[in-house]
């Protein structure tokens, strides 16, 4: 069992839809790593991306992780020889990489590690959430995947006609069964962001249906300012509220506002997520995990992240994994996590799940495909193919 090669491409990716709607300068590499295992006379392909914000890794990828993988051989197959193994995938692609630099390397790991647990579930014939399940012991469940609750990430800035936008894209989440939403915030006067909100909760049964992404853009006084603004409201979430390793600020607003906070997708590390629980002054009753597994060095770092975060005192419940895509639900299904974010048309053609999931109050199930599913989504596995 062995990688015989490596394809990728970076391709680009929109904020909305339709894709050609606004310009954006964000993209993402998709790869291809095909295995020596044949079935019905062709190779065993895992596929995988950079998730979303991040950019594309296509360097790191081409010229320092696919090497290594490929030159691993069948140091990268399971003790019985009988599959890939992508925890000993990632000890080749990691070796000699020095502690620390997280910042762009995680994620062309991270990028890797997808496409190789998604050719590992598809040699061992199962779904990912009952694979991964199965390899990291009786954290969720096994076999049919429990349904997952989810919640719909958009609410990006318009150029025109804002509000008028913004709540129709609210609408149609709502139209489509999803019961809880995600808007961005911090990329305009607060009492602009104040309207996008009032505008936003008018379609709300409550307002612990709606969480605000500001995106890490606050200052430490303009966060203060935010937060004092926003805590009368009683938001299901207040989501990455400043420089996500100002831990002080971040510590400070976790005084000032005692509605939950959200935090974790721009850091890609265990010694991250120890700093953080230490020092960022979050809230284990309370507050959300929001660590993207891609973008994490992939599923081995993104379970040591899960371990640190165990260990000072939180529970599964609290992670709600960033990425909006198919593999992320398949994590929370495994893991027994508490939930997901799901792109329903935005960062096309990765975001979002199967073609047809319907997702009923709130909660959407990952597919019975084997891997992580991507032949279920046409416009995506298309893509995929054509790297082949």
């Amino acid at each position: 069992m062995r990688v015989l090669e490596v394809r990728e491409r970076t391709v680009p990716i929109s904020r909305y839809a339709p894709r050609d709607a606004l310009a954006s300068d964000l993209d993402t590499t998709a790869v291809a790593v095909v295995t020596d295992v044949v079935r019905g006379g062709a190779p065993v392909v895992g596929f995988g991306f950079s998730s979303i914000g991040r950019f594309g890794q296509g360097g790191l990828i081409r010229e320092r992780f696919a090497p290594r993988l490929v030159a691993a051989g069948d140091e990268v197959a399971s003790g019985a020889g009988r599959n890939i193994d992508p925890f000993r995938a990632w000890n080749r692609m990691m070796h000699g990489e020095k502690p620390g630099g997280h910042g762009e390397r995680c994620v062309a790991v991270g990028t890797l590690d997808m496409a190789l647990w998604d050719a590992a579930a598809k040699i061992a014939d199962q779904p990912l959430h009952a694979f991964l399940a199965d390899a990291t012991g009786p954290n969720g469940p096994n076999g049919a995947a429990a349904r997952v609750p989810v919640y719909a990430g958009g609410g990006y800035y318009f150029p025109a006609e804002d509000i008028g936008r913004l709540t129709d894209e609210v609408r149609g989440f709502l139209d489509h069964g999803h019961t809880h939403v995600k808007i961005k915030i911090g990329g305009r006067a607060l009492a602009d962001d104040l309207e996008r909100i009032e505008a936003v909760l008018s379609l709300l049964p409550s307002a612990d249906r709606l969480a605000v992404d500001a995106m890490n853009r606050y200052a430490p006084d303009q966060a203060e300012r935010a937060a004092a603004a926003l805590a009368p409201y009683g938001l299901r979430w207040f989501e990455d509220v400043c420089d996500p390793l100002d831990l002080a600020a971040h510590a400070r607003i976790a005084e000032l506002y005692a509605p939950p906070l959200a935090a974790g997708e721009p850091l890609f590390s265990a010694s991250d997520a120890r700093n953080l629980a230490r020092y960022g002054g979050l809230r284990p009753d309370r507050d959300v995990l929001v660590f993207d597994p891609a973008h994490c060095y992939g599923l081995p770092g993104y379970l040591q992240i899960v371990q640190v975060m165990e260990d000072a005192g939180w529970g599964r419940g609290a992670f709600q994994p960033h990425g909006g895509h198919l593999f992320s639900l398949h994590v929370a299904a495994a893991l027994g996590l508490g939930g997901s974010e799901v792109n329903p048309h935005n960062f096309q053609p990765f975001g979002g799940f199967a073609d047809g999931t319907v997702v009923e109050d709130g909660s959407a199930r990952p597919p019975d495909a084997p891997g992580i599913g991507f032949e279920t989504r046409s416009d995506l596995i298309a893509l995929f193919r054509s790297l082949l």
